[in-house]
């Protein structure tokens, strides 16, 4: 005997015994022979075999917890894992927690996650709802995080996507106004003869279209126009990142600095979070300039209102 492997069994074979002619039996109740001695020959061999570990995966699992064998248990929950079913997780759930088996346990609450209107349906579960409430408002606990979680992730990719966009709109305000692009280009530089879509940018023929419309509206003066709105805030947003003060040739660009000095508006928390995050995005664009021209122009109709 191997004390090393299972120092519970090595301590019981060491204990004194009463009489010196009395024979050690250790009694092991309550699973299958067969499993008893692959525990047996594990201690001696640090052998088990794959089917072995397919027929007494669940009562190997609880031996080797019980008598502290942690590669055999370690080798148990990755079999027993790989046995997962509807009927059967909850079980394995509880012995996974009994046995102190995290990874195993995390695996379980994943499945019945995944699977929880047919897991529900199962003899398992009432059973589980009658003896362990305790158990089910774990489950039902980790069932809700993991569902705030995809939730915080999605809206997460979307601000990011949103950020992106924002960022490819910047490039391409910047582009229109300086380079000059299809139809609309600064006072100074005839526009482009070639009547087909930019091949810079993907939303440059949608911000071209807002362009000129925002130079037509007759009701961008009241604060009626939806589109115009949004060209106000695209303008703004440019100002707050531009750099270049003197040589900038995005309309508006140092008027709107000014007006932000003059009223503080450069000390709005949300605005600056969007400068910074687009900023950043920017940054991330110019790190994988082949990916630009994906931008999407949904960009141009979610930037955030004052």
């Amino acid at each position: 005997m191997q004390a090393s492997v299972s120092p519970v069994l090595g301590n019981i074979i060491d204990r004194p015994r009463k009489h010196r002619s009395s024979e050690r039996i250790i009694p092991i109740l309550g699973v299958p022979c067969d499993a008893v001695v692959a525990l047996v020959r594990f201690i001696y061999s640090s052998r088990c075999n794959e089917d072995e570990l397919a027929k007494f995966g669940i009562h190997l699992l609880a031996l080797s917890h019980v008598y502290l064998v942690p590669h055999l248990k370690q080798r148990c929950a990755r079999a027993v894992g790989q046995q997962l079913t509807i009927e059967n997780v909850v079980d394995v759930l509880q012995l996974a927690r009994l046995c102190d088996a995290p990874d195993l346990y995390l695996k379980c609450m994943k499945f019945v996650s995944s699977h929880f209107k047919a897991v529900e349906k199962t003899e398992g579960w009432k059973f589980m709802q009658n003896h362990d409430p305790y158990l089910e408002l774990e489950i039902l606990q980790f069932i809700d995080e993991a569902e705030s979680r995809k939730k915080r992730t999605r809206r997460h990719r979307e601000e990011q996507c949103l950020y992106m966009e924002l960022s490819v709109a910047m490039d391409c305000l910047e582009h229109i106004c300086s380079e000059g692009c299809t139809s609309v280009g600064p006072y100074d530089v005839q526009p482009n003869k070639k009547r087909g879509p930019c091949s810079k940018f993907s939303t440059c023929q949608g911000l071209q279209h807002l362009i000129k419309h925002f130079l037509a509206c007759t009701n961008r003066v009241n604060g009626g126009c939806s589109r115009c709105k949004r060209m106000w805030q695209l303008l703004r947003l440019h100002s707050s990142m531009c750099e270049q003060l003197d040589s900038c040739k995005v309309p508006l660009c140092r008027q709107f600095k000014l007006k932000m000095q003059q009223e503080k508006k450069g000390d709005d928390a949300l605005w600056r979070l969007l400068v910074r995050k687009v900023v950043s995005a920017r940054v991330m664009s110019s790190l994988n300039l082949p990916k630009r021209k994906k931008g999407a122009t949904e960009g141009l109709n979610t930037v955030p209102s004052d």
